[in-house]
């Protein structure tokens, strides 16, 4: 079987000429770079925290799951190792853009905030503090990088590289799924405070949730009864190894493993999050 992409966590392989297969590695990645080490557990994680969600959001907009039954896969990905970690999907022609939506004012979010009242050339209420809750969802779409960092971009821009009306389709369906989830996601004890989408376009030029959904990789989950403005905050996703990598001034260029005990941890927020979220035990 021909594989297409091997991404940071996802192995894409194409199945025909409409259809593909996404497994989900166990791969963790932070800062752009793929770490030594693998998280047991968290492509399958991953895989079924998507599922759920392209499921409940599917009266919003169409999605790319065909199937995640193994039994539906090509003979070649009717394996154990394949089970819980794999979609059949609908071949997209993609949207060159990241879709980001923010709830709350962190991350690069904050910074660009400080400096100069900003986020993405959007104008924000004067006196907002860390990891406060925006007066409303903002779209704030970066560029896909082929390698390296993804650049974010105003709205303006992402009108001139995909087109008006399919900018103003994209963000309206981003903050429309956003806010759905949040809500959803809120009655669990979890603040989703931002998180990114990939669309395409089918055959019929019809707009399609691809890739993964409101996972801890594209995500930033925060614990609501922890929840606290004015400072970073506790996390369910990666942030947690990514504080760990700053906190040990981990060097990428000189990659060393990273402790059990870090792995187990995150391994356990992964597996923590997938079931708050979908009530099932994993």
């Amino acid at each position: 079987m021909k594989k297409i992409s091997s991404g940071k966590v996802r192995e894409i392989y194409e199945v025909d000429t409409d259809k593909l297969m996404i497994v989900v590695s166990d791969r963790i990645s932070a800062f752009d770079v793929i770490l030594p080490n693998i998280v047991p557990n968290k492509g399958e994680v991953l895989n079924r925290i998507s599922e759920f969600w392209f499921n409940y959001t599917k009266d919003i907009v169409k999605n790319h799951v065909i199937s995640t039954d193994i039994k539906d896969f090509p003979a070649e990905f009717q394996k154990e190792e394949f089970k819980g970690r794999s979609m059949l999907v609908k071949k997209l022609k993609m949207i060159p853009i990241e879709c980001i939506v923010r709830g709350y004012i962190t991350g690069s979010g904050w910074k660009s905030y400080k400096e100069n009242g900003t986020v993405c050339g959007i104008k924000l209420p004067v006196g907002l503090q860390e990891s406060e809750k925006l007066p409303e969802p903002i779209f704030t779409p970066s560029t896909k990088a082929a390698e390296g960092h993804d650049e974010n971009i105003s709205f303006e821009r992402t009108c001139e590289i995909i087109g008006k009306d399919l900018a103003e389709k994209v963000k309206e369906k981003t903050i429309e799924v956003y806010s759905k989830c949040a809500e959803y996601a809120a009655t669990k004890g979890i603040i989703i405070a931002d998180t990114k989408f990939e669309f395409g376009l089918d055959e019929n030029g019809e707009l399609v949730l691809a890739d993964e959904v409101l996972t801890p990789d594209s995500s930033r989950f925060w614990p609501a009864s922890e929840y606290e403005v004015g400072k970073s905050q506790k996390s369910f996703d990666k942030q947690y190894m990514r504080d760990w990598l700053k906190q040990n001034k981990w060097d990428d260029k000189n990659p060393t493993p990273i402790p059990d005990e870090v792995i187990k941890t995150t391994r356990a927020k992964y597996i923590e999050a997938y079931e708050l979220i979908t009530g099932n035990k994993f």
